[in-house]
């Protein structure tokens, strides 16, 4: 009986560093979506003078990949 709990205390232990890693992936990866598309907005502008246009447009592109990460990483955890 003790190597079962045993057992099943290892599998909650996993699952919840599973879950933690998961979480964190989630995390960088729209923060990392996002910061690409300002950097890349902001340095696009200072090039070619076109300040806030191409911010704004490589802003929203950032956070359309972050939620595209998003639904693409829920359907490969199903």
């Amino acid at each position: 009986m003790d190597k079962k709990d045993d057992k099943d205390n290892r599998s909650k232990g996993t699952s919840f560093f599973k879950a933690l890693a998961d979480f964190s992936n989630i995390g960088f990866s729209i923060a990392a979506s996002v910061f690409v598309g300002v950097f890349l907005g902001k340095t696009l502008d200072n090039l070619l003078g076109t300040a806030p246009f191409l911010l704004l447009v490589f802003s929203l592109l950032g956070v359309g990949a972050a939620i595209k990460f998003v639904f693409d990483f829920s359907k490969s955890e199903k």
